[in-house]
């Protein structure tokens, strides 16, 4: 039978290399998976590419990171650090240390969902006429300008769930959810981390990802 728990952050991070590009999710905070991020960080990896709403959350749980300047670039939605004083990444960024590229909510969702969806790139009119589209392609339909946007894949998706099944089915609680089905899709090894792991099936009308989108699941705290 099919048996996607793992007991272990090792277990649950295997495969992981310098190089490689991770999907996080959450928003505001919820639904951000602190301990698996902060396994990461242990691990020592370098190189990274990691992408996700806002950066701040990864200072914050795993200043490693930036700090040790393991993280070669970013795709994200803010790039905002907490206090008046810049952040690891905001002077990195500064320094030209490292590339962010800054994109709309909006879009980085949709760049996401499309790459689980196997849609190479596709046509928004968010951003056009600002720096964000200065060089990029744009096309006109219908008398209004659109600009070209790629989706977005990645090696690792590592999410936060409440609760999953050992087949891989996850649950989620109210904002908790936010980018985690699309990146799930978008990944070639999804991770959860839950509050719990049932040996019974999900309620399947109950179930937010089913576990074919997921690679594994680790029953874990959330440390914050």
């Amino acid at each position: 039978m099919i048996d996607k728990r793992v007991t272990t952050t090792q277990a649950a991070l295997a495969g992981l290399h310098d190089g490689a590009s991770l999907m996080l999710s959450g928003f505001g905070g919820a639904g951000f998976p602190v301990a698996l991020v902060r396994a990461v960080e242990r691990l020592g990896v370098c190189d990274l590419t990691l992408i996700m709403n806002t950066l701040r959350f990864v200072e914050t749980y795993a200043p490693l990171l930036f700090e040790e300047r393991r993280v070669r670039r970013a795709v994200c939605s803010a790039a905002r650090g907490r206090g008046e004083r810049p952040s690891s990444f905001e002077r990195q960024l500064f320094a030209g240390e490292l590339e962010i590229e800054l994109v709309p909510q909006g879009t980085f969702s949709e760049r996401v969902r499309a790459g689980g969806a196997g849609i190479p790139a596709f046509y928004t009119p968010a951003g056009v006429g600002t720096p964000l589209a200065e060089g990029r392609e744009t096309r006109n339909f219908d008398g209004r300008l659109y600009l070209l946007e790629t989706s977005l894949r990645a090696d690792f998706a590592l999410i936060r769930g409440h609760r999953a099944d050992r087949w891989g089915n996850v649950i989620f609680t109210g904002s908790q959810m936010n980018f985690a089905h699309a990146m799930a899709t978008a990944a070639q090894i999804t991770v959860v981390e839950v509050d719990r792991i049932e040996d019974e099936p999900l309620p399947p009308n109950a179930i937010d990802i089913p576990g074919i989108y997921v690679q594994r699941v680790i029953a874990l705290d959330d440390e914050r």
